[in-house]
């Protein structure tokens, strides 16, 4: 999937698709087939620029705060009402975000590629 991620066009996505289903269709069918028919919604962060595209399509770091919130939520057994568990998680991003240290690669760049595409959204 990673090539399909990392084309430069959305031409190449297509060819990197074909590819994938090539090797990967018969035992994931139905993947392949979710992506088919999902791709319009699946390609739209080819509209970006590619700096902006390489931080859409990073999953870790999401994948990495949901664990720590299921972590930190997981030792209270009930919020009394959705209010406490908002505040919950709010605490939790928080602690979370306290061992984020390592600065985005070229964030420099990827601003400069937001100020263009969102100049109207986006201050500095």
């Amino acid at each position: 999937m990673k090539k399909i991620y990392h084309a430069a066009t959305i031409e190449a996505a297509e060819q990197a698709l074909k590819n994938f289903e090539k090797i990967w269709g018969p035992k994931c069918a139905y993947a392949v087939r979710s992506w088919k028919n999902n791709w319009e919604n699946l390609t739209q962060f080819f509209d970006y620029p590619l700096e902006i595209r390489k931080i859409v399509y990073m999953t870790n770091i999401m994948e990495s705060l949901n664990r720590g919130i299921r972590k930190y939520i997981k030792t209270k057994s009930i919020f009394p009402h959705d209010q406490a568990a908002l505040k919950a998680v709010f605490l939790a991003i928080g602690n979370i975000e306290k061992k984020w240290t390592m600065p985005i690669q070229n964030w420099g760049m990827i601003l400069h590629q937001f100020l263009i595409k969102f100049e109207d959204r986006c201050r500095i």
